[in-house]
């Protein structure tokens, strides 16, 4: 695939993501068959977006996930300025194909962490993170079937990145056993999932560091102020317009996504 099949399979997911509609799948011709293909179509997707980047979103970030879209890590998509917000955060109607949640904890970068022959270590990544933060991933496709399509379509597709709701600052986050943390998912009130920090590749530092490496890799910078998604801790929640939706992670505190009607 070259530039221009790229840019143009990007550029096709933009749009539909613009006008929420879905597709069967991109056109053969820029179609990604390779990682390194899909995440040339992703920078076309974003080529096209203009938009701010806020960070990035990590997905299959367990075993399980791993095994069903046949790879042996994990992928990574964007996050968008103008899709990133506080909580509680209001989805709007007509905002989303699939209504769903993925609680997850997050990280803001303290300083930037360039690209560089050596690999990154935790510590190395620990010192570059400025604080901790619970959070709710709203995660879309512009796929009509996603659970059918392989890795190569989501990761151009943004990684099914859509938006973020981002909680507050963890007093004392960066001490905390996020692997150990249980977290609570309620939708309206009611317990629908219960997971825990060792749910993402055994502790969400794992995930920060092999994003780390990951974008070092593709001579990317992770900057000082990005955000880090690190994958669902719990299950993936199917939810309806209407829903409020909590994730609760004990000391870490809570977020909360509101779907408008």
């Amino acid at each position: 695939m070259d530039r221009e099949a790229a840019t143009r399979g990007g550029a096709l997911l933009w749009e539909a993501w613009q006008e929420r509609t879905q597709m069967d799948a991109l056109p053969a011709d820029c179609r990604p068959g390779t990682l390194e293909e899909a995440y040339a179509v992703q920078d076309g997707l974003a080529e096209s977006a203009g938009l701010g980047l806020a960070g990035y979103k990590i997905g299959a970030t367990n075993a399980q996930v791993q095994a069903r879209f046949g790879v042996d890590a994990p992928f990574s998509g964007r996050l968008f300025a103008d899709h990133v917000g506080g909580s509680p955060l209001r989805v709007p109607a007509n905002t989303v194909n699939f209504y769903a949640i993925e609680a997850e904890f997050d990280f803001v970068m303290a300083s930037a962490l360039a690209p560089r022959a050596a690999p990154y270590t935790r510590d190395d990544v620990r010192a570059a993170v400025a604080s901790v933060h619970p959070a709710i991933e709203v995660p879309d496709s512009r796929y009509a079937d996603w659970l059918s399509m392989k890795a190569p379509d989501l990761i151009g597709d943004n990684a099914i990145g859509c938006m973020l709701c981002l909680g507050p600052e963890a007093a004392g986050g960066l001490d905390h056993d996020l692997a150990g943390q249980p977290v609570i998912v309620r939708v309206n009130g009611e317990v629908v999932s219960e997971g825990a920090g060792a749910n993402v590749l055994g502790d969400p530092w794992n995930v920060m560091v092999w994003l780390a490496n990951h974008l070092s890799a593709r001579r990317l910078t992770l900057e000082a102020g990005h955000v880090v998604t690190t994958g669902s801790a719990a299950d993936v929640v199917q939810c309806q317009p209407g829903d409020t939706v909590t994730a609760e992670f004990g000391p870490i505190g809570q977020a909360e996504v509101h779907f408008e009607r």
